[in-house]
């Protein structure tokens, strides 16, 4: 997925490319609005400061939503309620105050981008995983996952052709509401998911370990 940063600030600019490039995104850049709106194409997401050297972001947000319905996630450091409220008002998917905490926006960039996926459904051999309801099933049967374990398959079965280091699986997962889950306690999660969504624990075809790596979901054709 490709995202467009629209910000004027270098320092904000660069640091925030660095870690969603780390997140294994696509990452476009521009300084001020006239150069933002010409790269809107193929984008799955912004991020837009409000405060441009050319243009105001709440206007240049009105100009791209004319072009494009793209999912827009403000970025600013007013944080007065009137002017969140006016940009969730006028349909930006977020409003994000700085400074800001890394892993805090890209735990909402994520919840953004699933909001507006374009599918429901996503299957894997003979689970299927329905993201309106947030619920797994096997061979149509529900499976009784707890939360974090929901959170666990559904960030390894957004990313299909990703291999997941156990930090970076760890940082997925992270919500700034939740208990952060430490790396001795991940592959404890990951054989209670195993247990419940496997054939054959010994050999498991949905969620694969990569020697020395990480995980990564098992496709249709292993």
């Amino acid at each position: 997925m490709k995202i467009l940063i629209i910000e004027d600030d270098e320092t904000i600019r660069s640091g925030l490319k660095y870690c969603l490039e780390y997140e294994g995104y696509e990452v476009l850049e521009a300084s001020n609005g006239l150069d933002g709106i010409k790269k809107i194409n193929d984008i799955s997401l912004i991020l837009l400061d409000v405060n441009l050297p050319d243009i105001n972001g709440f206007e240049l947000f009105k100009k791209i939503k004319n072009i494009k319905n793209v999912p827009i996630i403000f970025l600013t450091a007013n944080d007065l309620e009137p002017s969140i409220v006016m940009g969730l008002d006028m349909g930006a998917d977020d409003y994000v105050t700085k400074p800001f905490k890394t892993r805090e926006l890209i735990s909402r960039i994520k919840n953004v981008l699933r909001r507006n996926n374009n599918y429901e459904i996503i299957k894997i051999k003979n689970i299927t995983i329905d993201l309106k309801q947030a619920k797994v099933f096997k061979d149509g049967v529900d499976v009784n996952l707890t939360a974090l374990e929901y959170k666990i398959l559904l960030a390894l079965a957004l990313n299909p052709n990703q291999v997941f280091t156990r930090d970076k699986l760890l940082a997925d997962i992270w919500d700034v509401n939740e208990e952060y889950v430490y790396d001795n306690t991940l592959t404890v999660y990951i054989k209670r998911i195993r247990e419940k969504i496997e054939d054959d624990l010994s050999n498991p075809r949905i969620i694969k370990t990569v020697r020395g790596i990480g995980y990564k979901i098992g496709g249709n054709d292993d």
